[in-house]
């Protein structure tokens, strides 16, 4: 039987932090919610020393404040060598960051860059770790169309993407924070790949949003130039199983 483990998630009262926290709870871990609202805030280092104490395993999933490409690296910078010093003097035996696939082929996209800057951290780090990179998440499709809406159009490039379910990142990083470090980088995506404009041109009609979807190859993601390959793996990546027809489903169901 596996040993039971401390295990330290930053971010933790996000979306995705939220569902790890209650995986690892259930598998019977005890786990420390660390965010700002928690009295543990990474940027600064309040609390920090107090909630690695006896910690094996830390959980990045925190997110800045804005989008704005010098806060974004800023925060992921600070905080990411903040946990850096704390974790090597708690003996933290593995952290794990979730990042972005794909986030190494965007430079102009600052928010891309940002965490490029955070993994950078991290693997320069005395910690062994694990960088967890995912596509996009279903449920930001629509606020992926609203930012792209221009007169009631919204204009996307056709680059691949595969969106993947928050639950499944989750269930990724809950497994994977138990498990060996691999002092390297995993990726994670959804089962289905499609061009960027056809999946949301298909989320908006069965969500009932008559916008227009229009493929624009100008169409940038977060300011960032969108090729073919942009947003997907290029290599071997691991697929969650929920599908974009059964993540509406579960979504319309708890309205």
């Amino acid at each position: 039987m596996q040993a039971k483990q401390k295990i330290v998630i930053v971010g933790g009262t996000g979306l995705i932090g939220r569902k790890v926290a209650a995986l690892l709870l259930a598998a019977g871990n005890e786990v420390v919610v660390a965010a700002p609202s928690t009295g543990v805030d990474t940027f600064t280092g309040e609390g920090l020393a107090e909630a690695l104490t006896g910690a094996n395993v830390v959980i990045d999933v925190s997110n800045a404040a804005s989008y704005d490409p010098t806060v974004v690296k800023a925060f992921f910078e600070t905080s990411s060598r903040s946990l850096a010093v704390a974790e090597a003097s708690a003996k933290v035996q593995h952290h794990v960051v979730l990042s972005i696939v794909g986030v190494d082929r965007m430079p102009d996209n600052g928010y891309f860059q940002g965490k490029v800057a955070q993994e950078a951290v991290v693997t320069a780090a005395p910690t062994p770790y694990t960088i967890v990179r995912a596509t996009q998440f279903l449920e930001f499709l629509t606020a992926i169309a609203d930012g792209s809406a221009v007169q009631n159009k919204v204009r996307l490039p056709g680059g691949l993407f595969q969106p993947i379910a928050a639950d499944d990142v989750a269930g990724f990083l809950a497994e994977i924070a138990v498990g060996t470090p691999i002092n390297g980088i995993l990726e994670i995506a959804g089962p289905e790949r499609a061009p960027f404009d056809n999946i949301i041109r298909n989320h908006l009609a069965l969500i009932g949003d008559a916008r227009a979807v229009e493929r624009d190859p100008a169409a940038t993601y977060f300011g960032g130039t969108v090729t073919e390959h942009s947003l997907v793996p290029l290599g071997k990546a691991r697929l969650g199983t929920t599908t974009h027809a059964a993540w509406l489903q579960g979504w319309q169901a708890a309205r």
